[in-house]
């Protein structure tokens, strides 16, 4: 059993949880994931490492309520248990000294893109980060993303909080600017990753992006994860989750996505059905 430590509500439908799991956080790097089941009947989904505590021996989660299992953790709070906890998964990313880096967050992307910008700069580059949301309700940890970072920008959609547009046009006003930029890491949904590689690409910036594709038991069997990236079939769970954003189909990666969506809402509403009115039972 995997104790929750500490529970914190970010916004209405944001939520951090740190788990006690020491085994883990002696081993994790920047970049990789995990998979938990909070329980027998549970479904194992894949949550990206936000932070870690080698010393007190937690991992720190930041999940947005999406689907039925999401909205089911969200309700547990410090002192429960979850019963499977397993990782580190994943390649981590590939830190070395580039130069002048972009890190970009974009809504619950925030989370994962912070250990690997702290890591970059540790690494002894120039940071700049990009923290962009649908509004300012969504926006969190600006102040520890942005403590990582030598220029650090907002922007919303709405213009609530920041500049108003989106994060890749905060990347075009970066790059016009600074001249040079010798690498980018944007982590956010597959749009936000899509365009930010557009901007990228002629320019022959080094870009990459974390996927996060369906998955099922993350070790490279099943191959619900695959994803194709230049002329080859690759898996997330293995090969990534991190792939040149250059390579990628992102078409084919939106495509995947929305094919469980009626499964899924399918599944929220039972899991919210007090029985006898929709025939879930």
């Amino acid at each position: 059993m995997y104790k929750i430590l500490k529970k914190e509500v970010l916004s209405p439908t944001l939520k951090l949880f740190e788990i006690e799991a020491p085994k883990v956080a002696k081993k994790c790097q920047a970049g990789q994931f995990i998979i938990l089941r909070i329980d027998e009947k549970g479904e194992r989904i894949p949550l990206t490492i936000a932070d870690f505590n080698r010393e007190k021996g937690s991992i720190t989660l930041i999940f947005a309520e999406v689907g039925k299992t999401t909205q089911q953790l969200g309700k547990m709070e410090a002192g429960d248990n979850l019963l499977d906890f397993v990782g580190p998964l994943g390649r981590s990313s590939d830190i070395e000294k580039y130069g002048r880096v972009v890190c970009i967050g974009a809504g619950v992307g925030i989370a994962p893109v912070f250990p690997i910008t702290r890591a970059l700069k540790q690494a002894g580059n120039e940071v700049i980060g990009i923290a962009g949301a649908r509004n300012k309700e969504l926006l969190f940890w600006t102040d520890e993303f942005k403590a990582q970072c030598d220029e650090f920008h907002i922007c919303t959609d709405d213009g609530s909080a920041g500049q108003k547009g989106f994060v890749s046009d905060i990347l075009k006003k970066v790059i016009e600017e600074k001249g040079q930029v010798d690498y980018v890491i944007a982590i956010g949904p597959i749009p936000a990753m899509k365009v930010c590689s557009e901007v990228t690409k002629p320019l022959g910036i080094k870009t990459f992006v974390s996927l996060n594709s369906i998955m099922v038991d993350g070790t490279g069997m099943c191959g619900a994860c695959r994803v194709t990236v230049g002329d080859e079939t690759k898996f997330a769970c293995v090969d990534g989750p991190e792939f040149d954003g250059h390579l990628v189909d992102f078409n084919e990666q939106i495509r995947r996505a929305q094919i469980f969506k009626d499964e899924e809402q399918r599944a929220v509403e039972a899991a919210s059905c007090k029985g006898g009115c929709c025939g879930c039972q």
